[in-house]
């Protein structure tokens, strides 16, 4: 998508002039002994389109590095870095951002100010970034794309494709949790369950009125401890997980969520 390479068949039409794509890759990497003033001096010149110190170090405050444009990138934290290459990327002012992976590998809070920062730059660009944690593509984006086996199994709005779930009921117990998902598995209103941590259950009802008389009953009978339960509205994830199980990679899988912001 970003021109780097020659593809081998097919097309991708962008929209936009080859000269207004930006790509930040998962892990940009920068020579160690530049500061970051003067990775985006490079890079801006490398672009034609050069700019004066005020305007990159205003560039450098808009992805919070204002107070560290005199510092060596090389003692940079992952974070510095990922927010370094998205500034790197926006010094040519692009139409279209292209950002692989740009949350990943970074701390918690980290994690925020990068997802900020992205939430921020659709004001003026349109941003494509793929992700394999979906509660940041949830959080950030209003399109996704969801690939398996290396076909687009669904492309839209992310609040269409969770319009039409059916709510679902969570249920946290103390693991293990063997005995209360088999019995809630026997029940006819359960039209399925699923644990995906240890003592963390998801069912689908049929009758949600069953749901709430009868449920109780199941945890005392499986001698449950009950950490929390209620209804909830499927996730993304939920949706991801049944997108891609409805179809299943020919080969060895790989599933890939792409976000649009």
């Amino acid at each position: 998508m970003a021109g780097l390479r020659r593809p081998t068949a097919g097309e991708i039409h962008l929209g936009v002039r080859p000269g207004a794509v930006a790509y930040c890759p998962d892990v940009p990497e920068f020579e160690p002994w530049l500061t970051a003033l003067e990775v985006l001096d490079a890079a801006s010149g490398l672009l034609g389109k050069p700019r004066g110190a005020a305007s990159l170090t205003d560039m450098l405050g808009r992805v919070g590095l204002a107070d560290v444009a005199g510092r060596r990138v090389g003692g940079f934290s992952r974070g510095m870095l990922t927010r370094l290459g998205l500034a790197a990327g926006l010094v040519g002012e692009p139409a279209l951002i292209l950002a692989d992976e740009p949350a990943a590998a970074v701390d918690p809070a980290g994690q925020v100010e990068v997802l900020d920062l992205i939430a921020s730059l659709a004001q003026t660009a349109t941003v494509v970034f793929s992700s394999h944690n979906l509660a940041d593509v949830e959080r950030v984006c209003d399109r996704v794309g969801v690939l398996a086996g290396g076909r687009l199994v669904y492309q839209g709005a992310i609040a269409e494709l969770l319009a039409g779930t059916r709510r679902t009921w969570r249920v946290v117990v103390r693991p293990p949790a063997d005995r209360l998902r088999a019995a809630l598995a026997a029940a006819p209103w359960v039209i399925s369950v699923s644990e995906r941590r240890p003592g963390h259950l998801a069912l689908e009802v049929s009758d949600p009125q069953a749901a709430e008389v009868r449920l109780p009953a199941i945890l005392v009978a499986s001698a449950a401890r009950l950490v929390e339960a209620g209804q909830t509205q499927a996730t993304l994830e939920d949706v991801f997980l049944g997108l891609t199980a409805a179809n299943p990679a020919p080969g060895p899988a790989r599933r890939e969520t792409v976000g649009d912001r």
